[in-house]
């Protein structure tokens, strides 16, 4: 069938096979162009399937030379309905990477679920022996844990409603958009899902199970973001969420560091345009005018470009690790330095419904946008017959 994108609201409804895999490679493109990258061995990545759990895979892969276990929970094609765009990407990992002779394991689930860790583990003790990096990449909107107790997480403020600038997508028109203010069974709730205490269940899995190498690393992601958006990601209830992570991976090394030499860090990484990102009021506004910015100075970086850098110039820049303050690794330096900031915060104080399109990069958001689900990308025919 030919597959044209059906875009409602923030999410596109469709992916594009061709288009995933082209992405996909050109990622895998950039990552040889920057040559061998001594690192891990064997890893595991959990949310392996788009943004940065997929660029880790790759980097891991095409950079390291590892072999890889990727876990992700994505939808079959049915009928003329496409799977989803993250099912096309595995599928085109996995086919690069078997090209290369690169060892590759995909598994469709619930990575929260006990039963894919006991699978995962089975994989490793009987292909890999242990892993010695794990890259905990999940994003999902809710979590059943071994309980059976399901929790949904809520994009919420705590204490008080935050009111900001919004792009209004459909009409490229710009108004006030208000966050309200969470519960603490909401809070909760987002902790549980986005926390980080299914991360530290699988640090134990592994390690009960003898499936982690002693002095492995492993690393989860955040962002922290400027003041503007500090009511979202630093104090409301994904700030929350954020907060436990760190909580968790200074634990995880505290536990684990003296009997196995384990360390675990949380990167705080670039804004992005993501499938979760698109979803929050205010952001897109910020990211059309950080990219815009970005883009201006030569500092705009994609997610493989990020992973690239936070592998080979943090974790594995030397015996240290470089960059790191405790046990967070920063990424986002070239988003939050101070000319870059001051200049994005200018534009928002005068920016609005008549000006968008000339002090934002509409364009290069929708842009990114696209691509995560296989459009607009070049070198594509979208007019062919594909096989969804």
């Amino acid at each position: 069938m030919i597959v044209e994108p059906k875009v409602k609201g923030f999410i596109c409804t469709t992916a594009h096979p061709a288009g995933c895999e082209r992405n996909v490679l050109n990622q895998i493109e950039y990552v040889k162009k920057q040559g061998k990258l001594e690192g891990a061995k064997k890893v595991l990545v959990l949310g392996a399937s788009t943004g940065y759990g997929l660029a880790s895979r790759i980097v891991a892969a095409f950079g390291m030379g590892a072999a890889t276990i990727g876990v992700s929970f994505e939808k079959e094609a049915s009928g003329k309905r496409t799977a989803t765009p993250g099912l096309y990407n595995t599928r085109a990992f996995d086919e690069a990477a078997s090209k290369e002779g690169l060892y590759s394991k995909s598994l469709n689930g619930d990575a929260f679920s006990k039963e894919m860790k006991d699978e995962v583990i089975r994989i490793i003790k009987e292909d890999l022996g242990k892993i010695d990096l794990l890259v905990y990449s999940l994003a999902a909107p809710r979590r059943t844990d071994d309980s059976g107790t399901t929790y949904t997480s809520t994009l919420k403020t705590v204490g008080q409603p935050f009111t900001q600038k919004n792009w209004n997508l459909r009409d490229n028109t710009i108004s006030d958009a208000t966050i309200p203010v969470a519960t603490e069974e909401e809070i909760l709730s987002t902790v549980k899902v986005m926390g980080g205490e299914d991360w530290s269940d699988w640090i134990g899995a592994l390690v009960e199970a003898e499936a982690i190498e002693d002095n492995a690393i492993t690393v989860a992601y955040s962002y922290i973001g400027p003041k503007l958006t500090y009511p979202i990601y630093h104090e409301g209830t994904i700030g929350q969420a954020k907060a436990h992570l760190l909580r968790t991976a200074e634990e995880i090394t505290s536990r684990y560091m003296s009997s196995n030499g384990i360390k675990a860090f949380v990167s705080v990484n670039k804004a992005l345009v993501t499938q979760a990102s698109a979803a929050i009021p205010v952001v897109p506004l910020y990211l059309s005018v950080l990219y815009k910015v970005m883009k201006e100075k030569g500092l705009h970086e994609g997610c493989i470009e990020q992973m690239d850098r936070l592998y080979r110039d943090r974790v594995y820049a030397g015996d240290t690790v470089s960059g790191a303050d405790g046990s967070i690794l920063r990424v986002d330096d070239y988003e939050m330095k101070p000319e870059v900031q001051d200049e994005v915060m200018d534009i928002w104080e005068r920016i609005d419904s008549d000006n968008l399109l000339e002090l934002a990069d509409t364009d290069g958001y929708w842009l990114d946008f696209y691509h995560m689900f296989g459009f607009k990308i070049e070198g594509v025919n979208y007019l062919a017959d594909v096989e969804v």
